[in-house]
């Protein structure tokens, strides 16, 4: 692996990098939202609801939440969900989507996706840097200091952001108000326990810290290579663009199976029994990570562990490609002008 010029991040101050780090959150909150609401809802169509069981939240819009209902009430109807029927694919649930439920749709989760994305990236590319920059000095293999930087940092990232996290799943997987979500989790804290706030981490864990780790192996190593190809002292927007788009593709394939397994997991906050609707009783599960696994393949075979893998491909690797472009780019502005400054 070719070693990288001096990061940048040694020559701009923390606000700067904080500065950096949330600009590229938030645009890539903003261009790839919608992916990433139909990546969800591919993954949640699959999953059943038990016999006498639907969700809590009376305004989603998934079809097999009514038909699942034991002993329907007439205060409890059914007709209010807006049924666009099974998606078949990516390109067919963006139509439907916006057919059924309007264009506003495919941004559902947008404020809680940038309420979890900006502290979260803020803190996960700064501690990576930091982290990097340390490790770059003791390791001299230059596949080693981003890999423990990146499996290092995400996992730190990924506990404390985790609650945002599964909040932002349960908003893309259904059409919620912030008073369902909010009545959903005091619902099942009281029954649970605050862990319950952290379901899904660890499937959350297996997919984001070897996504982690694989991706910075291979976007340092492009970075590095394409600056010694075009002989160039620094990165510019469209070698970290490349570079990150091709090293994210490569960290989503291997990485599925596990962000299927998480999307399951999470969107099971807040379903309760129809018999036990008015006592308040959830029936929320929280089976571990190979049981989900199992009971995947064996309702839709191995093929059903990479449910939405193009959309997720598409979404994974452009918002790679924005985020490290945008951080890169402006940490070179930054760099640049503190030495005009200085």
């Amino acid at each position: 692996m070719s070693r990288s010029p001096v990061p940048a991040s040694q020559q701009i101050s923390l606000g700067q990098q904080i500065v950096a780090s949330s600009s590229g959150a938030l645009l890539t909150s903003l261009f790839m939202t919608p992916m990433d609401v139909v990546k969800t809802r591919l993954q949640t169509q699959i999953q059943p609801v038990a016999k006498g069981e639907c969700f809590l939240f009376n305004n989603g819009l998934m079809e097999h939440l009514c038909t699942s209902c034991a002993e329907p009430a007439k205060d409890l109807r059914c007709e209010w969900f807006n049924r666009p029927g099974h998606f078949n694919g990516t390109l067919d649930a963006f139509v439907k989507i916006t057919r059924t439920e309007g264009v506003r749709s495919l941004w559902s989760g947008l404020s809680p996706t940038i309420v979890s994305a900006i502290p979260q990236t803020v803190f996960y590319f700064t501690l990576y840097d930091n982290l990097h920059t340390r490790l770059r000095k003791t390791f001299t293999d230059g596949y080693i200091a981003p890999l423990l930087s990146g499996a290092g940092a995400r996992s730190v990232a990924a506990s404390v952001v985790s609650p945002l996290e599964m909040i932002r799943t349960k908003m893309q997987s259904e059409i919620l108000s912030y008073k369902d979500i909010l009545k959903a989790i005091r619902t099942s804290i009281k029954h649970e326990g605050y862990t319950m706030l952290w379901r899904g981490l660890t499937a959350t864990l297996f997919r984001d810290v070897p996504f982690s780790a694989i991706y910075w192996i291979g976007y340092e190593d492009l970075k590095a290579r394409t600056i010694s190809y075009f002989n160039r002292k620094d990165t510019n927007f469209f070698i970290s663009f490349m570079a990150g788009a091709t090293s994210g593709t490569v960290a989503t394939v291997i990485t599925q199976p596990f962000d299927v397994v998480k999307t399951h997991k999470q969107v099971t906050i807040g379903r309760i029994g129809r018999k036990d609707m008015k006592k308040g009783k959830p029936v929320t599960t929280n089976k571990p990570m190979r049981v989900v696994m199992k009971q995947i393949v064996a309702q839709e075979g191995v093929g059903g562990l990479f449910t939405g893998l193009a959309p997720r491909i598409f979404k994974t690797s452009m918002a790679c490609a924005i985020m490290i472009g945008t951080y890169e780019y402006l940490k070179l502005v930054f760099k640049r002008r503190n030495f005009a400054e200085n």
